[in-house]
């Protein structure tokens, strides 16, 4: 007789959200002392939801373009699973750290607006044979796109689960061909002229984050262009956003304009702002606590499901290999 033992991040069938519910829901900062109290406001709202979010539309009242409209619903790789119910889209709309907009997670949706998403242009460049700059939509014609479920771990010890659409990193690696000197991949957002954060001036904008080139080609790292079967909201990092799903949330970069190829270890946002508290790394990892928190559990947004937080967000088997056995966070 065969036994099957399930991994650590699948979930009994009838424990998911409904393939049906699920489709018709498709239709700062400049010193450490800043950064840590702005940490603390930032947890303090940890489980506040406003009463009014986001109106969520079916996939038919998106306006697409063509090369979305070929894309979304993006084909589901089964290979990716979860141990817990997905994240109501509503609440996921409506729970967001965008710093460039705002210090409060439960209005960042209400303030987004200001920022054209279209056109758009991302530049790859840096140690590669081919840079280009590309258009979104150059990027959904490219690329391999399907759609994985994720869990999402934030460093503030909450948490979600998301359908992302995308397509891995190491695609668009391939495809610019990086040289033997790229040691790292480095990440630029957009300028925060277009933002409206009150603390703008106080960081070290544009937001910036990086991944050695290991990291980048593990089949887990993922851009990501879609969420909940249709384009990204504004929220969400719109048009383009990176998933590191064994990372806390921050290492997940929102609305890239630019993916440089360099030698030397990029320096980063959060760690210039507060070194001791941020680190370069970032892995999720339940033995080291955040200086002020601990790691050990976490909530899910929505449901506040306390639940234990897993060692490299249950992704070990993907990515532990990486790390020595010591140094996993």
């Amino acid at each position: 007789m065969l036994i099957k033992i399930p991994r650590n991040w699948e979930i009994p069938e009838g424990e998911a959200t409904s393939e049906t519910v699920y489709l018709n829901r498709r239709r700062f900062l400049t010193s450490a002392g800043i950064a840590g109290a702005y940490s603390i406001a930032l947890l303090s709202g940890c489980t506040k939801l406003g009463e009014n979010g986001p109106e969520v539309k079916p996939l038919s009242e998106w306006p697409l373009s063509k090369a979305e409209a070929k894309v979304y619903p993006a084909t589901r790789n089964p290979e990716f699973k979860l141990d817990r119910p997905l994240t109501d889209e509503s609440v996921a709309a409506r729970f967001n750290n965008f710093y460039e907009f705002s210090v409060d997670k439960d209005d960042v949706y209400k303030k987004v607006e200001g920022l054209s998403t279209r056109p758009w242009t991302v530049e790859v460049t840096g140690l590669v044979d081919k840079p280009k700059t590309f258009d979104p939509d150059d990027l959904l014609r490219l690329m391999p796109m399907e759609e994985r479920l994720y869990r999402l771990r934030c460093v503030e010890a909450w948490a979600m689960a998301v359908p992302w659409s995308g397509f891995p990193l190491k695609a668009l690696i391939d495809h610019v061909q990086p040289s033997s000197k790229a040691k790292y991949v480095r990440f630029v957002s957009f300028m925060l002229t277009q933002g409206g954060n009150f603390f703008a001036f106080r960081a070290p904008w544009p937001y910036t984050e990086g991944l050695t080139m290991e990291e980048a080609m593990n089949p887990l790292t993922m851009m990501v262009t879609g969420i909940y079967g249709h384009p990204l909201p504004k929220q969400h990092g719109a048009p383009l956003r990176l998933i590191v799903p064994w990372k806390y949330g921050y290492k997940s970069i929102k609305s890239i304009v630019k993916i440089e190829f360099v030698e030397k270890q990029p320096a980063t946002f959060w760690n210039i702002l507060s070194p001791r508290e941020y680190d370069f790394w970032a892995n999720v990892n339940p033995n080291v606590d955040h200086p002020r928190w601990s790691q050990a559990t976490e909530r899910m947004i929505g449901t506040k499901k306390r639940l234990p937080t897993l060692m490299l967000n249950g992704y070990d088997p993907y990515v532990a290999h990486l790390y020595p056995k010591d140094q996993k966070g």
